[in-house]
């Protein structure tokens, strides 16, 4: 075997910076970039600099180092590891050196590495797995985010925040709402279990700072698993160990003011933390299960709270229309979709605009997400009878402008909503239902007559959540025949029989990303889905190496004009309202998915999952 190569040096470091110079793959500006990203994280190398950056695609910069060093290569997403082989290196070993068993040939064992020239780590691995080792080139990204999956990197995850927590100050993590922790079983629980309160507060800490909208504590037999929810998408973080579950729940129970000997029923608390300089809430729901007690925490991180539809992706004529339909002074407006597809936050963002000194506004919610100065927000319980029907019922004697109801769940909460908004006020509302033309149907359903929801309807929006295009890895693709046909299209499909107006391209020009911008000024109502452009992210560590990060709103708006209430009168069919709908002006939300995928900013894949023809 030749001699061990010298660490990675700086020298080394500006090679493989040519190399990519020389390819084309980075520019004398993104490289000098990239070095003075390096120099800011000591012992980081270039090549996961530019990767982490978002620069250049991980295999490029494997196939440049394998020149380099005369290598094999291995693509380790092509690749499936050989679970059995993972106790041959010691988890702390693989993670320190950024190596990984892949497969074993009678005396032989193929062991992917990240750095070509650390050989040394080589007769390492020699002496500790008693095998030949024969080295193979992975891309270091990659590395580290297989050693996280194979070696349960969990613990040292667990580790890492507990550490973190450790290292702040005891003042940054403060409960500010006192809590009746005055039984027996609670002080005992917080004396004893320290550990378990310092990894609470790290986990709420790291929730928090990764921008998570929930976190999930789930009891199984074997063990207990804590997941956060980022932009929509579940993700595992760590598996705590199983002996701590109960001291967890009852942890919880504690901090949110619950209830620690019940654990037959269901439970509802908030917690109110001071993070940092941030006043953060949790509101904690509690599940028995089969292995335990199951905890969601909703994080309702008011700094998170972004009242500007315009950000969120409402095209200018949908948003154009819901102002005029707010702005009325009586009428009712309605809100459509599933769970988490982002209602309140449109209805906030509603109230925001028209919450002025010389306006009465009154909501009713279950739960109260958000504080909002200026208007008179009421909790719905209906254990005690204050139900959406008696809360509207005592608002109409106080004088309102504008009520907004949580929810209309039954025809009493509908009728006397109804009624409202045909005797002088705006009430603005939710309902759980797919899309804008069928929440009329609901309507009806509900045993509401035809006339009174044509007279008192301003405006229907039903909305979505997409995840968007990480930024940092965006790259132009063609997607196959099989993801077309996913999207119920064929690729010489044109925009005009998709039934896009010109006035939908325009808006998608004024709005497209800087990448998308070359393609969309070329884009005619003739143009086929073929010539399209797409984009998707390959993965960066600003996304997770998901390619995605945050969320985009998907919006159909339906404007109630006396078309449309003519056919509610008639009690036409929901196909013939979504049709008259769409030939006056209303994007579908397949429709207004279409022209995010246009302007760069979700992928089809999302569109497809979220929305339907």
């Amino acid at each position: 075997m030749a001699a061990p190569a010298a660490p990675l040096s700086g020298r080394a470091s500006e090679r493989i910076g040519d190399l990519l110079l020389k390819e084309g793959l980075l520019t004398k500006e993104t490289l000098a970039k990239a070095l003075q990203e390096q120099a800011n994280n000591p012992g980081q190398r270039l090549g996961l600099t530019v990767v982490k950056m978002g620069l250049v695609p991980e295999t490029e910069v494997v196939r440049m180092l394998a020149r380099q060093f005369r290598m094999p290569a291995v693509d380790l997403a092509r690749f499936e590891v050989d679970t059995r082989l993972l106790k041959l290196i010691p988890a702390e070993l693989a993670s320190k050196h950024t190596v990984l068993p892949l497969k074993r040939d009678g005396r032989q064992l193929t062991v992917a590495i990240a750095d070509p020239t650390s050989m040394s780590v080589v007769d390492d691995l020699k002496f500790i797995t008693r095998y030949d080792i024969i080295p193979v080139l992975a891309g270091e990204y990659s590395m580290r985010a297989a050693i996280e999956k194979h070696y349960e990197a969990n613990e040292i995850h667990m580790q890492s925040l507990l550490q973190d927590i450790a290292a702040q100050d005891e003042e940054d993590v403060e409960i500010l709402e006192s809590q009746d922790d005055n039984t027996e079983s609670a002080m005992a629980a917080q004396m004893d279990e320290a550990p378990v309160v310092k990894l609470i507060n790290a986990i709420l800490v790291d929730a928090v700072n990764k921008g998570a909208s929930d976190i999930h504590f789930e009891c199984f037999e074997h063990e207990l698993r804590v997941r956060y929810r980022i932009d929509g998408a579940l993700a595992e973080v760590m598996k705590p160990p199983l002996k701590m579950r109960a001291a967890l729940i009852s942890r919880f129970k504690i901090m949110a003011s619950l209830n620690i000997a019940e654990r037959r029923v269901p439970q509802d608390g908030r917690i109110k933390l001071k993070v940092g300089k941030k006043v953060i809430d949790f509101r904690v729901s509690t599940l028995p299960t089969l292995f335990g007690e199951k905890v969601v925490l909703r994080i309702l991180d008011k700094g998170n709270l972004t009242l500007d539809l315009e950000k969120f992706g409402i095209e200018p004529r949908a948003e154009r229309e819901l102002m005029e339909a707010i702005s009325n002074p009586y009428g009712m407006v309605l809100v459509t979709g599933p769970t988490g597809s982002g209602k309140t936050t449109t209805l906030y963002s509603a109230l925001s605009k028209i919450n002025t000194g010389d306006t009465n506004i009154m909501t009713a919610e279950d739960p109260v997400e958000y504080n909002l100065y200026g208007i008179n927000q009421v909790l719905v319980r209906t254990e005690i009878g204050m139900t959406f029907a008696a809360a509207l019922k005592a608002f109409l004697r106080q004088d309102p402008n504008v009520i907004m109801l949580g929810e209309i769940r039954d025809l009493e909460t509908g009728g006397i909503a109804i009624k409202a908004a045909l005797t002088g006020h705006m009430v603005l509302s939710t309902l759980h239902t797919n899309s804008a033309p069928e929440t009329i149907v609901r309507l009806l359903d509900m045993g509401l007559e035809p006339f009174n929801v044509a007279s008192a309807l301003n405006l229907i929006l039903a909305q979505r959540l997409v995840r968007r295009i990480c930024s940092k890895c965006k790259v132009k693709y063609v997607p196959d025949i099989a993801e077309l046909a996913g999207a119920k299209v064929k690729p010489d499909t044109t925009l005009r029989s998709l039934r896009f107006t010109t006035e939908a391209l325009d808006n998608a020009r004024a709005r497209a990303t800087p990448d998308a911008m070359p393609f969309l000024s070329k884009l005619t109502l003739d143009t086929t889905i073929e010539e399209l452009p797409f984009f998707k992210g390959h993965g960066c560590d600003a996304c997770g190496g998901t390619g995605l990060k945050g969320r985009q709103g998907l919006y159909e708006v339906m404007f109630m004009t006396p078309t449309l209430k003519k056919l509610v009168m008639q009690n036409s069919d929901v196909q013939v309202i979504r049709d008259s709908a769409i030939d006056e002006g209303m994007l579908s939300l397949r429709m207004d998915g279409w022209l995010k995928v246009l302007k760069g900013v979700t992928t089809l894949d999302q569109v497809i999952r979220e929305t339907s023809v």
